[in-house]
This record gives structure tokens, sequence and C-alpha cells, in this order.
């Protein structure tokens, strides 16, 4: 799984803390072979990898969702991706679709479309950018999604000017356009 439990007491309370553990990769995106905690690599800026994928339905709509209020990176803000940090040892693919079964119960293979270094958001760090065909009906983890609905292209580039999104959202958003527009 790659992550990392700590238990911390606070007054009477137990606080389970989870930090994610992520490979540090180069300006190439080569995986360096150091094994540091995602909340350091954002920290100190170090380059690792993160793997979202925008979802479609047989339609050709787009899963758009909120961040639950719980969430420690963004939390309330809306995404037209679904996506998290690469574990270490896995694939960009991997880490994709292990996303999507977390927060929405999906399990479907997502294609990857293309990986770019993208320098907004909290950290730098690079993403790889997939598309996967879902069910209508998706069983999203209440921990994760507050709430999600479906919104063609045209409602999704409006929404993007209107909702806050996450910076992630925006720029994953912006190059899918462009690359089906140059694969077409």
């Amino acid at each position: 799984m790659g992550l990392r439990e700590a238990a911390l007491s606070v007054g009477s309370a137990r606080v389970c803390v989870v930090d994610e553990l992520v490979e540090r990769v180069d300006d190439q995106d080569r995986v360096l072979g150091v094994v540091v905690s995602r909340q350091q690599a954002t920290r100190e800026g170090w380059l690792h990898r993160v793997a979202v994928t925008v979802c479609r339905d047989e339609r050709g709509q787009i899963l758009v969702h909120r961040r639950s209020e719980q969430r420690s990176r963004f939390p309330g803000l809306y995404e037209a991706v679904v996506g998290g940090a690469v574990d270490v040892g896995e694939s960009y693919e991997q880490a994709a679709a292990r996303e999507l079964a977390e927060e929405l119960g999906l399990r479907v293979l997502p294609r990857l479309l293309f990986t770019f270094l993208n320098r907004s958001g909290l950290s730098p760090h690079w993403l790889g950018v997939h598309q996967a065909v879902v069910p209508d009906a998706v069983a999203a983890d209440p921990d994760e999604v507050a709430w999600h609905g479906w919104l063609t292209e045209p409602e999704l580039r409006s929404a993007l000017l209107e909702w806050r999104f996450t910076p992630d959202s925006h720029e994953a958003f912006s190059r899918y356009l462009a690359f089906r527009t140059a694969r077409s």
C-alpha cells in the first residue's frame, strides 16, 4: 500500500496520521531510488509522481467531484480528475487503477495518455494523465468525495471558470483537451 501510519495521543483521543510513501524522480521522470513521505516531498519541493484519470461515461460526459472537507490537500475544492500519489514500486497505470478503486469503488484499467512536469499546486510533480470509460453509477468513498456528478465538456469548461477547482484539475484538463485535439 505504501502508507506509513503513526498513532499520536492528542488529549484523551488517539489520532491516526497516514502519510503516503513516494519515490523521488528527476526532471526526466526517472526514479532516483530514494523513498520519502509525500508530505516531505511536497514541503521540500522534491519531484515525485501523481496519477490522475479523466473519467467519462458512455455518452462522453465527464465525472466531476468535490473533495471532502476532511481532505488534507484542497478540502472542498472540485476536481475534473480522480487520482493521487504513485506509491513506491507502482506504475502510473497501477496507481490510477488503485485510486479509482479507493475513491469511486471502480475496478477499471485506465489508459495512460501522457505525462508532464506539473508545476501548479502545492509543489512540482510529474503527472500521469489517464482516461477511462466508467459506469454512471459509482460508489464514492464519503471520506474522499463529498459530491459527484456528470458534466458535458461545455458544462465543465464553464464550471472551471466559476467553481473552485484544484490546480491539477485546471492543468490536467486543459492538457487533456489539447491532447485530444492533436490526436483528431
